[in-house]
């Protein structure tokens, strides 16, 4: 699972018919305290998530496993909204702070 900031949205009018209805969002990876680290990636939003939220991102096979995105063709999946990150013991990271 990978820690993500919904960057963006993204649309495609024309797309593979096993993707229509499924909301698009664009992540950026970020670290444990909410902090970019480079690379960004599309996924589709199976938990209601919005711009500026860090989410929780299941990749590859596993993106295929909720009843959103089972047997479609998809290699990213919001699965959570995170509330905070602990590491160490230390909260790293806490939902609008």
């Amino acid at each position: 699972m990978v820690l993500g900031r919904v960057e963006g949205t993204v649309v495609a009018t024309r797309k593979a018919d096993r993707l229509e209805g499924l909301k698009l969002l664009l992540i950026g990876v970020v670290d444990s305290a909410g902090k970019a680290t480079g690379g960004s990636f599309v996924a589709v939003d199976a938990a209601g998530a919005g711009v500026g939220e860090i989410v929780l991102c299941a990749q590859g096979s596993s993106s295929r496993l909720t009843p959103m995105t089972e047997n479609r063709p998809v290699d990213a999946v919001i699965i959570g909204i995170v509330d905070a990150v602990e590491s160490g013991g230390k909260l790293t990271y806490r939902k609008g702070n």
